[in-house]
């Protein structure tokens, strides 16, 4: 699995804050570090706000330590928001805002039933063998939209595809479950019950891709590994382990925090606006 790619993956993995239809108004953070061969490389930082039948998740990635002093600046902000009901997610919108080097990119995708209407800045104008047709576009969600299905779906959060778009990579994200673990052995604090283990793969559908096919085919049989686990009174699933591996090196993430708290008054009412 290449860096760049199990980041992408890792990313929509940690996306994944408890949500239950029809609850009290109520914030959690959630903070992960990404370790890279040992090294301190990325921090993922997840504020989800919870009011009723809304949701607005908000998530960050961005370098630290080592990895941000030797290489390009990197800044990832995701944003998700909508409804929910027992049938799962209804999205109204996700967006990313994403800063390489100097090259800041933003993209936002409004949703109705299957149907996608995306806004990107700067303009993007794919070649004709990167464009995403619009029957390749349907159903697929931005990242971390993608994400909160993946959470909402509790124990059955593994043996699923996920269609995912970034506004320029139309990738299916694969889940299998392989696996359980006891809290007790686990060594992730806070969890409660047993940890679902999954195996995450991914498989380019259309879009621009740095890789050539045959490598990016190759990659597939190296798949990331990830422990689901209960951290609060829902049944959703939060990411509390994850391990790749890459060309370059050994991936680890772990869950660093897990805060929840009850919305004030304002916060509230904020979200109803």
């Amino acid at each position: 699995m290449r860096f760049r790619k199990a980041l992408a993956a890792i990313a929509l993995s940690v996306a994944t804050p408890a949500v239950a239809s029809a609850q009290e108004a109520r914030q959690v953070d959630i903070a992960y570090e990404i370790t890279f061969a040992g090294l301190s490389g990325f921090r993922i930082d997840v504020t989800a706000k919870f009011n009723g039948s809304s949701y607005d998740v908000e998530s960050r990635t961005f370098k630290e330590g080592i990895l941000r002093a030797v290489t390009m600046h990197y800044d990832g902000r995701n944003r998700a928001w909508g409804g929910f009901s027992p049938q799962g997610a209804r999205p109204a919108a996700g967006s990313l805002s994403i800063v390489v080097g100097d090259k800041p990119r933003t993209w936002i995708a409004q949703y109705a039933g299957d149907t996608m209407q995306e806004t990107h800045n700067p303009a993007y104008k794919p070649s004709p063998q990167n464009t995403i047709s619009d029957e390749q576009r349907r159903g697929s969600l931005d990242p971390l939209s993608a994400g909160l299905s993946v959470g909402m779906a509790g124990d059955a959060a593994c043996d699923r595809t996920v269609q995912t778009n970034d506004g320029k990579r139309r990738i299916d994200v694969i889940i299998k479950k392989v696996g359980t673990e006891p809290a007790a052995t686990a060594g992730v604090p806070g969890a409660q019950g047993d940890l679902l283990i999954c195996e995450i793969f991914t498989r380019r559908v259309a879009g621009e891709f740095d890789s050539a096919p045959k490598e990016a085919e190759t990659e597939r049989e190296r798949p990331m590994r990830i422990w689901l686990a209960r951290m609060d009174q829902t049944q959703m699933r939060y990411p509390a382990k994850l391990e790749a591996h890459t060309g370059f090196g050994t991936i680890r993430g772990r869950i660093l925090s897990f805060r929840e708290r009850p919305m004030t008054p304002g916060e509230s009412q904020a979200m109803k606006k």
